[in-house]
């Protein structure tokens, strides 16, 4: 442990998990101890010029990924930032809010791993890919609940932004040290969000802990060979 900021990035495509993840983990860090950052605070455009423009908000030029990069780098030496406000149920930007990082930051969204600069300033990149439709299920349950939007309009709008999603969301997989993939069971009958299953892809990037003496204990309790 070093004295500054631990720095943790999650990043994935809309609705992949990213906030519930976010919220879980500070609490098993002690929510005193977190800072949580979301990046796509920093839009460049809000979402009445941004369907004027014809961009959407998974394109590149639609943030400000230089303030990201700055901000980033002053919370990995502790120091405070002036961070955006977007606010996803009017579409606008609200007044910035003064931010200072606290023990553990954790910096989630869309973009996050996008350019060199903003990789180099985390200590663990996660990035979320559940499968799609998945993804998609979760995406018309959040945006119809909680953003005012049709079943059809979000639908429409995962369209329209497949192949943003292709070209610079995914791609940024190849970065993460620590990939999750949460799914549910097959031949199952339809099962609740906090019943899934989940694979872990564990790059050698970063040490990682060893859970042999746990899978062989829980293998033998349940009678399974350990694989």
């Amino acid at each position: 442990m070093t004295q500054r900021p631990i720095i943790l990035g999650i990043v994935g495509d809309s609705a992949a998990g990213k906030t519930t993840l976010t919220r879980g983990i500070a609490q098993v860090l002690g929510e005193e101890n977190v800072t949580v950052i979301c990046t796509d605070d920093y839009h460049r455009f809000d979402r009445q010029q941004r369907a004027e423009l014809g961009i959407s908000a998974l394109h590149p030029d639609c943030n400000y990924l230089d303030i990201v990069e700055q901000h980033l780098s002053l919370l990995r030496d502790g120091q405070p930032i002036l961070k955006p406000i977007y606010n996803h149920k009017t579409g606008q930007f609200d007044p910035p809010e003064y931010i200072k990082p606290s023990r553990f930051v954790i910096v989630e969204g869309l973009l996050g791993y996008s350019t060199r600069r903003s990789r180099d300033s985390y200590d663990v990149k996660v990035y979320l890919a559940p499968p799609e439709a998945l993804r998609h299920e979760w995406k018309v349950k959040r945006d119809t609940s909680k953003r005012g939007y049709t079943t059809e309009q979000v639908l429409e709008q995962i369209r329209k932004r497949e192949s943003d999603s292709e070209a610079y969301i995914r791609p940024q997989r190849q970065w993460a040290d620590v990939i999750v993939s949460f799914y549910p069971s097959e031949g199952e009958p339809k099962q609740s969000d906090l019943l899934l299953n989940v694979k872990l892809v564990l790059r050698p990037t970063i040490e990682h802990p060893d859970f042999t003496d746990m899978i062989q204990s829980d293998d033998n309790h349940q009678g399974r060979p350990c694989a």
